[in-house]
C-alpha cells in the first residue's frame, strides 16, 4: 500500500551575490509555500558557508534546510519551483 505522506529534508543553496535581501526574499517565499503544502515545517539557517567548488564562478552561498512531512507529490512540484528561480544554486530534496 502507498504511503499517503512521507517525512522529507530539502537543502537549498541560494545565490548570495544578489545580496542579503534577495536570500532573505527567496528563504520567505519557500518557506510559505512549504508551509503552505506540509505540515510539522522546520527552518534551520545555517548561513553563508563556503562552497566545495565554483558554482556559476560563485564560492560562497547561504544554506538552508526544511524538515516537512507532506503528501508524496509536493516534493516534485517544489523541485520544478526551485529549478526554475533565479537565485538558486543547488538543492537536494530527500526521504527522512
Amino acid at each position: 500500500m502507498a504511503k499517503i505522506n512521507e517525512t522529507y529534508e530539502a537543502v537549498v543553496v541560494f545565490s548570495s551575490k544578489n545580496g542579503e535581501e534577495n536570500v532573505k526574499a527567496l528563504t520567505e517565499k519557500f518557506d510559505e509555500m512549504i508551509k503552505a503544502n506540509a505540515s510539522n515545517v522546520e527552518m534551520n539557517d545555517w548561513g553563508k558557508r563556503k562552497l566545495a567548488y565554483p558554482i556559476n564562478y560563485e564560492t560562497e552561498g547561504n544554506y538552508v534546510l526544511w524538515t516537512f512531512t507532506s503528501e508524496t507529490s509536493f516534493p516534485a512540484e517544489l523541485e520544478r519551483v526551485l529549478g526554475i528561480t533565479d537565485g538558486v544554486l543547488r538543492f537536494l530534496i530527500t526521504i527522512k
